[in-house]
């Protein structure tokens, strides 16, 4: 009786069909998802947040951020400085916006534009910072 075999070139050209299926199914599924951009402006404001809570302060306070937080006069003493300093943290290509119990710092938030946040507690209340492109 015959047995029906398959010829070795079919068996490779099959194997050789799986193999590309394999890999691109891996290169479909690995993808990551297109983003607006708040994952690397969240970055930034976190990177801003860190610095300023771990940076002495310029008179009293445990902090940078608890200085700025203590009181309004606190604030108001503090404010250029604080803008400044923020200015020199971020890249050239970021604008901010930092909230305090008693005032804002930094630049107007422009509506419709991907904008990275971070909310930071202090003793004295929250500190939001917001950052986007120019």
């Amino acid at each position: 009786m015959g047995r029906a075999q398959l010829s070795t070139t079919v068996v490779e050209a099959a194997v050789g069909i799986l193999l590309i299926f394999a890999v691109t199914t891996g290169f479909v599924l690995a993808v990551p998802h297109a983003t607006d951009g708040t994952t690397q402006l969240d970055a930034y404001a976190r990177d801003a947040a860190t610095v300023l809570a771990n940076e002495p302060p310029r008179h009293h306070g445990a902090t940078r951020l608890d200085e700025v937080t203590a009181s309004n006069a606190s604030f108001v003493r503090e404010r250029a400085a604080l803008r400044r300093r923020v200015d020199r943290i971020l890249p050239d290509n970021l604008l901010f916006r930092i909230r305090t119990p008693y005032g804002d710092v930094g630049y107007a938030r422009p509506a419709g534009v991907p904008v990275g946040v971070v909310r930071v507690a202090t003793a004295h209340g929250e500190v939001t910072i917001w950052v986007w492109y120019v």
